[in-house]
């Protein structure tokens, strides 16, 4: 498994344990002191489970099973892919933080720092699709249809 992939993977989990963690903390604090969750909890919780975690593992995931690109193929830079990790990485931590914060803090720079880094989540899934555009192609499976098999 390469570097890259083992980190998307690693992130993905460290993500996943911010979630639960931040996900048993609102379930306690509903059932058993009558608090219910802000939008502000809710929005960290669903950011560090859904971008955090589900979309990291999927992109660990692709970049480890998409066919490699081919050796004379300029247009894969994985390094637009490394880029990536850093903006949905930087992005989401930052946007968990953030929207935790806004629970004890109503400063219009929060509220900015917030929305740059939700920004910078859509540009790292961006660039990473865009990164990986040319990793889409068929591997094997040209030859296959070529004599007819469907799949």
């Amino acid at each position: 498994m390469h570097s890259l992939v083992r980190r998307f993977i690693k992130t993905a989990i460290v993500f996943l344990f911010v979630g639960l963690a931040l996900g048993a903390w609102m379930l306690v604090r509903r059932e058993i002191y009558d608090v219910r969750p802000s939008t502000y909890e809710t929005s960290a919780h669903t950011h560090a489970i859904l971008v955090g975690f589900v979309m990291m593992m999927i992109l660990g995931v692709a970049v480890w099973m998409f066919p490699r690109a081919q050796k004379d193929d300029a247009r894969y830079k994985p390094g637009w892919v490394r880029v990536a990790w850093w903006l949905i990485t930087t992005g989401t931590a930052v946007r968990v933080a953030g929207e935790m914060a806004r629970l004890k803090v109503a400063s219009g720079a929060l509220r900015w720092i917030i929305v740059a880094s939700g920004i910078a989540q859509v540009l790292g899934i961006m660039t990473f699709f865009i990164a990986m555009w040319p990793r889409i192609r068929a591997a094997g499976s040209a030859t296959r249809e070529a004599r007819g098999e469907r799949f």
